[in-house]
């Protein structure tokens, strides 16, 4: 397998560490528009290491992507980008004829007049449009594939599999108990992602009902996260699973719910409030003059880089997939989920823990694709799969994960 992986941030930066380690592919080509970015996380693997090569790539550019995988021979296109650039790497590996997966999906667009009540685009809509497109050409294109979504679908699988004859819930619960020193604000994962994902309208399933929005933070609850986190107070947020699960598993209600906390929730408020959170550019003075700039790429900048915290880090971070039910004619509630405490992923990896539980999933599934033991054609979420032999290659990997009954 000849990897080219697009996006050398935190993210790609930890999967190199973490598929460094294993045996089943042949080259990465680690590829970001900033050459320095490449080049950092391909020294940090050490001069033994020959496997991966840097190089510089715009992601918005599918026709030098498309060149890439050719020049580089590349039989995979791994997508560590943010949501912006998913349409054209879905397309340029589409267009040569390569498996392609991600762990974000193609952007939503709100109800143009009724956005906290119907779905305007959602997420992945435009991936799965060319889904038989993917099929014909027999290629797989496995979408969402990090931790959530990814091994949170992977979880809803495994109990629509093992633990549940009839499922009236299956609800994602995100939580952390992570504190960073020195700073009053720093988010642990992308802001530009996170203001995405928690200011558009949330997205619900209902058996009978199908897909429908609220507003952001709706149905607060507090949900008792394990291994010491704790309570967390969790709210409605856009998340690809609730799009992905009733594609092929029945619920009668799909949800997802993120432990942001007051503060967290107030700042997005306020950067919503200011139009601080728009992708739109604006025009501003520059020293040279006019110049057009986007109000959440200065957010972005203004604060510090996720991938360089870790160091300050604190704490353990939760990702899990909350399932109700029965079985056997009685009534049933468990809790699948996969805990990173901070301390162990820099004391191994050197990657903080909320960027290494994103990465640890893709390279599981890469190595699953090569070995044979997951394989399809067109568009496919990871609930598509089967769920065990990636709950067992990912404790192979050192990170097990847990079941809770409720």
């Amino acid at each position: 397998m000849r990897i080219l992986m697009v996006g050398a941030g935190g993210v790609g930066t930890a999967i190199t560490r973490i598929a460094a380690r294993r045996s089943f592919f042949e080259h990465v080509v680690v590829a970001d528009y900033d050459p320095t970015r490449a080049e950092a996380a391909v020294a940090a693997l050490g001069a033994d290491e020959q496997r991966f090569t840097a190089a510089r790539l715009d992601a918005s550019d599918t026709g030098a992507v498309r060149a890439a995988l050719a020049e580089h021979r590349c039989d995979v296109l791994l997508n560590a980008t943010d949501p912006r650039f998913v349409l054209s790497l879905f397309a340029a590996a589409l267009a040569e004829r390569a498996h392609y997966l991600d762990m974000a999906m193609s952007l939503s667009r709100p109800h143009p007049s009724r956005p906290y009540e119907e779905c305007g685009v959602k997420l992945g809509d435009e991936q799965f449009a060319r889904s038989a497109e993917w099929e014909a050409a027999d290629r797989l294109a496995l979408v969402g594939m990090g931790v959530e979504p990814g091994l949170s679908d992977v979880f809803a699988r495994y109990a629509a599999d093992e633990l549940f004859d009839e499922i009236e819930e299956i609800g994602v619960r995100d939580g952390a108990n992570l504190t960073v020193e020195g700073y009053d604000f720093a988010p642990s994962f992308s802001i530009w992602t996170t203001i995405e994902e928690c200011l558009n309208p949330p997205v619900v399933y209902e058996e009978g009902r199908g897909w429908f929005t609220t507003a952001p933070f709706s149905e607060p609850e507090v949900f008792d996260f394990p291994e010491g986190i704790g309570p967390v107070e969790c709210v409605n947020v856009e998340h690809e699973e609730v799009l992905l699960v009733p594609r092929w598993l029945k619920a009668r209600r799909v949800t997802f719910k993120y432990g942001l906390g007051d503060e967290f929730i107030g700042v997005l408020r306020t950067l919503n409030k200011l139009g601080l959170d728009r992708t739109e550019p604006v025009t501003v003075n520059g020293a040279d003059g006019k110049v057009a700039v986007s109000p959440r790429d200065v957010v972005a900048a203004c604060l510090p880089d996720p991938a360089t915290l870790g160091d300050r880090m604190r704490g353990k971070t939760c990702a899990g997939t909350w399932v109700k039910g029965t079985k056997d004619g009685r009534p049933r509630e468990v809790y699948l989920y996969h805990v990173v405490d901070n301390e162990w992923s820099m004391r191994e990896y050197g990657s903080q823990a909320v960027v290494w539980q994103t990465a640890v999933n893709p390279v599981v599934a890469l190595e699953l694709v090569a070995s044979g033991a997951w394989h399809g054609r067109g568009v496919l979420g990871p609930e598509a799969l089967p769920p065990q032999p990636f709950l067992d290659l990912l404790t192979e990997y050192r990170s097990p994960w847990h079941m809770r009954e409720q």
